[in-house]
């Protein structure tokens, strides 16, 4: 991570944020600053409560450093991470730690007003179980569908019937009166996968399959949306020698509709076994029958080949899996086959391929992390060290 050498107190923070930077010399050898200067800059965020020394680090050669570390205050963040039948809301501190969490039945079919306010209201409800309080100052929700990064609204979603074209952000804004930041799933869980892996991996694709089939892309260390946020969106990439299933965007063979949980649910169906969910299914794997663990294997080919192609093209450190699927071994066995037959040996041979290390709680993770760090955006920081206003809403 590179900071100009003229960083201010908001970049320093940043570092710290970030854990490219625990202590004071680490700062001075990133920017190029001045050990005063640094000093100086450190003791503003100190003093404003955004950083505090948390013990003493070992030594690299000299004297022991103090640590650095974002201070937790008395607020927190809401992040909700949006299923087809379920909501996850946790509760961070500055810090990004989860410090509360509910997992929730909600069905996407109830609209997006009642599922947002229903939302709202768990969150509201973990805050009041906290001791000692704590207050929500932003809320961040992941959503199933595709969101288009330029404005926020919710682009043709397969499995989220009224709701094309809502500003989820804008709508959770009016029901909680605090900042809010809105991201697609897959988007929000590849966050969330680096968070918990740390900075040393940089060049990450998450892939979420459960119920539906998504994908996110982090690059360099940041998140890749693209041109209008659907990078990474494999869902309708149509599969050579699919079954002719028609697809929401009028397509026949397209992944989510061949390869997804719902895919496979109808399929076992459609050979007159009984099963209800993708838990079912699940279970079935587990218990050796046939149909279900060639369906999971097949289905996890068919994400394989996709893959591939992003594999070879973006050349990424880790490929991480999660989403129900990702419990299956013969789903992750079936991706590991194909892209090992399509990719080229350099793309592969130190490439990481495995189930999310993050687990369920990736999504919110990633989508609460991002509100914090627009929270406390370098700027933001600046203008309330400077004494100004700072910017009270986060677009």
């Amino acid at each position: 991570m590179t900071v100009s050498s003229n960083a201010s107190a908001g970049e320093l923070f940043r570092l710290v944020q970030s854990g490219h930077a625990s202590s004071r010399a680490d700062l001075a050898r990133l920017t190029g600053l001045s050990a005063s200067t640094v000093t100086m800059r450190v003791d503003e965020l100190m003093a404003h409560g955004y950083v505090e020394e948390a013990g003493i680090g070992p030594s690299k050669g000299g004297r022991r450093p103090r640590v650095l570390a974002v201070k937790d205050t008395d607020t927190v963040v809401a992040a909700a991470d949006l299923g087809e039948n379920h909501v996850v809301v946790v509760l961070m501190n500055r810090r990004g730690e989860i410090v509360a969490e509910a997992n929730r039945p909600m069905s996407l079919l109830a609209g997006p007003r009642a599922v947002i306010s229903d939302t709202w209201g768990i969150a509201q409800e973990l805050a009041a179980t906290m001791q000692p309080a704590v207050r929500i100052e932003g809320v961040a929700m992941s959503v199933p569908g595709p969101v288009d990064s330029r404005d926020g609204r919710l682009m043709a979603p397969m499995r989220m019937p009224g709701w094309n074209g809502v500003v989820v952000s804008h709508l959770l804004s009016e029901v909680s009166g605090v900042p809010t930041v809105v991201e697609n799933d897959a988007n929000a869980m590849a966050v969330g996968e680096c968070m918990e892996r740390g900075p040393s991996v940089r060049d990450l694709v998450f892939v979420k399959a459960g119920s539906g089939i998504g994908c996110g892309i982090v690059a360099g260390g940041h998140l890749h949306r693209g041109f209008r946020g659907v990078a990474g969106d494999i869902s309708h990439v149509a599969i050579a020698g699919a079954p002719p299933v028609i697809c929401s965007c009028g397509r026949a063979g397209c992944l989510d509709v061949v390869a997804s949980g719902t895919a496979i649910v109808d399929a076992l169906r459609e050979s007159g076994v009984e099963v209800e969910t993708l838990d079912d299914v699940l279970a079935l794997a587990d218990n050796a029958h046939p149909r279900a663990t060639g369906l999971l294997r097949e289905a996890g080919q068919r994400v394989g080949e996709v893959l591939a192609t992003i594999i070879n093209f973006f050349n990424p450190q880790v490929l991480a899996m999660g989403g129900r699927l990702s419990t299956a071994e013969s789903f992750i066995a079936g991706v590991r086959q194909a892209i090992y037959t399509l990719c080229l040996p350099m793309s592969t041979d130190q490439l990481e391929i495995s189930v999310s290390a993050a687990g369920p709680l990736a999504g919110a993770r990633g989508v609460g992390w991002a509100l914090l760090r627009q929270l406390l955006a370098p700027n933001r920081i600046d203008q309330v060290i400077r004494g100004e206003d700072a910017v009270s809403s986060i677009l």
